[in-house]
């Protein structure tokens, strides 16, 4: 056959294949309705790998029977994702666990922050909350995770992710440790300036302290910099902190000017940060599970069975319900070597059909599938 006749009969297969399809789906339909009047469960594993496999033994060769089934597996993807929707048109979708509230409690309420005064944590949760908010600090993320989760505190204010710098993970692990919520988010503009003592100049500068995300948001400065030493702090505040009780002219901190007016330090050099436009976002928690009317960003974390495909199959719920996901990170799973749990956040509200479809795709086929808030 010439070019022409193959594009043509290509065509006709395509409309057989096109017309199978539809028909298929019209089963899968049917399928759903049964599932719904029995309550039993649109994904089944061992069904889908028997099929699989029964699939490929049909084929003739590597190639195909490789293709044969990828093509398959893609087919009942989108079968399971077709019945979970059907399932939630009937009132068959999982019950997310979230309560709607119009507003977040604002006034009379203590709110705590990692680091000590000066830190961005700190001028986060007042730029949050208000300046004369009852703002209070512990020593480590991890306290102020617990003080929220026993009550002590209403709020934690805590820092998830820099415009430079990217991810701080261990907010990450650290989200899956505690029952909170993410309830809302604030950004914060980073200007890190380099702070010394009084009578210190750049010339004396022999070792800077900071918190391991502002020197790498002002490793550009800081390397430039023959001999000098960079050491990591719980904070910037706290490096702050360091250089005043020290009392060596030899030290600075990369921190923000307030902190150094707080503290009585001598701005050596302002605004070091690599980029100009460095922005912080901070996430606001809390002990329950709620979210504010107009809340439109999801977070959520789950694991996956650890073998090809599985990744891909998930993220296809986003894809089959139109939801745009905007960020995604992993983390090894303590005790698993080389498993991950990826951490996902994506634009809606639990509210939203099709957000809610997407997330009861994730919640069948995931491990551990855990919303951690809308907001």
């Amino acid at each position: 056959m010439d070019l022409q006749e193959c594009r043509k009969e290509l065509d006709g297969i395509d409309r057989q294949l096109t017309e199978l399809f539809e028909r298929r789906m019209e089963i899968c339909g049917q399928v759903a309705q049964t599932k719904i009047a029995s309550g039993k469960a649109v994904y089944d594993g061992e069904r889908e790998k028997q099929k699989l496999d029964a699939v490929e033994a049909m084929a003739h060769g590597e190639f195909n029977q490789t293709a044969v089934r990828e093509l398959f597996s893609q087919i009942m993807t989108i079968s399971r994702r077709y019945q979970y929707r059907l399932l939630a048109e009937h009132g068959k979708g999982v019950d997310l666990g979230f309560e709607k509230i119009p507003a977040l409690k604002m006034k009379d309420v203590r709110v705590v922050y990692q680091g000590v005064e000066g830190a961005y944590s700190h001028g986060a949760a007042l730029q949050f909350f208000g300046e004369d908010a009852n703002v209070y600090h512990v020593e480590r993320f991890q306290d102020a995770m617990k003080e929220v989760s026993e009550g002590r505190a209403d709020y934690a204010v805590l820092p998830i992710e820099n415009s430079s710098a990217g991810a701080v993970v261990d907010m990450y692990d650290l989200l899956t440790g505690f029952n909170n919520y993410i309830v809302a988010e604030t950004f914060l503009p980073v200007n890190h300036a380099l702070l010394g003592l009084p009578d210190a100049e750049l010339s004396d500068i022999r070792t800077v302290y900071s918190h391991p995300q502002a020197l790498m948001q002002s490793s550009r400065f800081l390397n430039a910099q023959e001999g000098w030493r960079q050491v990591s702090c719980l904070n910037t505040a706290v490096a702050a902190c360091k250089v005043v009780e020290d009392k060596d002219k030899s030290q600075a901190a990369v921190a923000s000017e307030i902190a150094g007016k707080l503290y009585g330090l001598k701005v050596l050099k302002p605004s070091i940060q690599n980029n100009q436009g460095n922005t912080t976002r901070f996430v606001i928690l809390a002990n329950r599970p709620i979210y504010r009317e107009g809340a439109s960003r999801i977070s959520l974390c789950f694991e996956l069975p650890h073998h090809s495909g599985t990744l891909y199959n998930m993220l296809g719920n986003f894809i089959f319900n139109h939801v745009n996901m905007v960020m995604i990170e992993s983390r090894p799973i303590p005790g698993r070597n080389w498993e991950y749990r990826f951490f996902v956040d994506i634009e809606g509200s639990l509210e939203d059909s099709a957000v809610a479809n997407a997330l009861k795709g994730i919640s069948a086929e995931a491990l551990n599938m855990r919303i951690l808030g809308n907001y």
